[in-house]
């Protein structure tokens, strides 16, 4: 019997990244594009493949961060994961990145994490974990709403691109795709877990004729 095969991607913002694990091999990519991911994101995925050893259809799982993040890169990842799963036969399935960046600042289920997006616009997404679960709903404010929050739990770890925004040292957050994570929640996620869909910071600012907005 082969070894479950795992890829996570991760197009949420100006990285395009990818990880596959096959048993305790692990194959890393990811590159600061800024745009073009629609483009570099399927030949990174292939080269990660073969470089791992294995086709697409040897695929178990495939996890993609869907957010919050760009709007254009985030459908992207989703649609890339849940399109390549139908074809191999593996489960997609989203992992938000709140959890993922709570996951990098806490490993061990130690901490009191707060998990901060900035959404631009003055606008920030977060969420609270204690002991590696979350125990807030996942929320929408300003800078102002996000440090209530942080005074109603006192003594938070602050991780995030939104975290400097009230008050945390931005030295300490690191940018990057956090693809260890994505391949520990990908592979640790419940069998019925749904298929992935775009965690939204705010609704999108185009529109369709008729004042609607995109799917």
């Amino acid at each position: 019997m082969s070894e479950p095969a795992f890829l996570v991607v991760d197009t949420i913002g100006p990285w395009c990244a990818c990880a596959v694990k096959v048993g305790d091999q692990i194959v890393m990519r990811a590159e600061e594009i800024g745009r073009g991911h629609a483009e570099r994101l399927a030949p990174m995925v292939s080269e990660a493949l073969e470089d791992a050893g294995i086709s697409p259809q040897s695929l178990t799982r495939i996890g993609v961060n869907i957010g919050p993040g760009g709007f254009a890169g985030t459908r992207v990842g989703v649609a890339f994961a849940r399109g390549l799963a139908l074809s191999t036969g593996a489960k997609a399935l989203g992992v938000s990145n709140l959890d993922a960046l709570a996951l990098r600042t806490d490993p061990k289920g130690e901490r009191t994490v707060m998990a901060i997006h900035d959404a631009k616009r003055g606008d920030l997404v977060w969420r609270v974990y204690t002991h590696g679960r979350p125990v807030t709903d996942i929320c929408h404010g300003n800078a102002h709403d996000a440090q209530d929050e942080m005074e109603a739990f006192g003594g938070l770890y602050l991780t995030g691109s939104g975290a400097a925004l009230v008050g945390a040292d931005p030295s300490h957050f690191d940018p990057a795709p956090p693809l260890h994570e994505l391949l520990q929640l990908t592979e640790a996620a419940p069998a019925d877990a749904p298929a992935p869909s775009p965690l939204y910071a705010r609704p999108p600012d185009a529109k369709l004729p008729g004042g609607q907005t995109p799917a």
